[in-house]
């Protein structure tokens, strides 16, 4: 049986509120699609302003009530390495905006290691990655994720993934990054290797200032220069904007 063929769409919707709701209805409704024929279901998500107001607008779907959230499976793409109750922390930041105010099985949230865990940054990238192997089929590295939900910088840069570092061309499951341009300096972050195992990759983006970079992307400029050009689904590649960010698009 030949692979299935790899689908990339752009969707522009008319306001940073609208892209939130219908991001969020997207991916309930990928849930359920998905725990119709498999028992377990893993996504990746990401901080962020967009990211995070995808996860508020989860919290406040209707669809909400049609996910079994036991067998639902979160993980984070990338983090930031600071104490576990910083407010930096994309984990803390998604507990507020969803996690905390549904259902979900603790057990089921795998957030990465934070920097008062007693563990260096490289063991922190280190136990992740023996995480995801538990939570994965005999001989994988990693569970197959449904969704991978990704945000974007101005620079182009996804996830810890930034333009011109080492981590763009790291392998296995997990890379570090001690030099982070943007602060805080040190994080963890999925690899692109980790990233392109998900059946969808989702890439969601407002604002002209990300409009040039996303252009870029969409050319399939080097990752080098614009890292999001290499986020690619096994399926499914989407990018998900407002007006402003699919300016240059055309």
């Amino acid at each position: 049986m030949s692979a299935p063929a790899r689908e990339r769409a752009v969707i522009v919707h008319p306001d940073a509120r609208a892209l939130a709701r219908a991001t969020a209805a997207r991916l309930l409704l990928a849930l359920i699609d998905a725990q119709a024929v498999r028992e377990h279901v893993h996504i990746a998500v990401s901080g962020g302003s967009v990211g995070t107001e995808v996860l508020g607008a989860v919290a406040e779907s209707d669809l909400l009530d049609l996910v079994d959230l036991g067998s639902v499976h979160v993980w984070w793409v990338d983090e930031r390495f600071v104490p576990a109750a910083d407010a930096d922390r994309n984990a803390v930041q998604a507990r507020d905006a969803l996690f905390d105010r549904i259902d979900l099985p603790a057990e089921n949230l795998h957030p990465m290691p934070a920097s008062d865990e007693g563990l260096t940054l490289a063991e922190a990238g280190d136990r992740y990655a023996a995480e995801l192997a538990r939570f994965a089929a005999d001989g994988e590295p990693q569970p197959v994720f449904d969704v991978v939900l990704l945000g974007m910088g101005p620079d182009g840069h996804i996830a810890s993934l930034f333009p011109g570092h080492a981590g763009l061309t790291a392998t296995g499951v997990t890379v570090v990054e001690a030099d982070s341009p943007k602060p805080p300096p040190e994080r963890v972050s999925l690899t692109f290797e980790s990233i392109n195992t998900a059946r969808q990759v989702w890439l969601a983006a407002w604002g002209a200032g990300k409009a040039d970079a996303i252009a870029s992307a969409l050319r399939d400029e080097p990752v080098s220069t614009t890292p999001a050009a290499g986020a690619r689904g096994r399926e499914v590649t989407l990018w998900i904007l407002d007006p402003a960010a699919a300016s240059r698009t055309a």
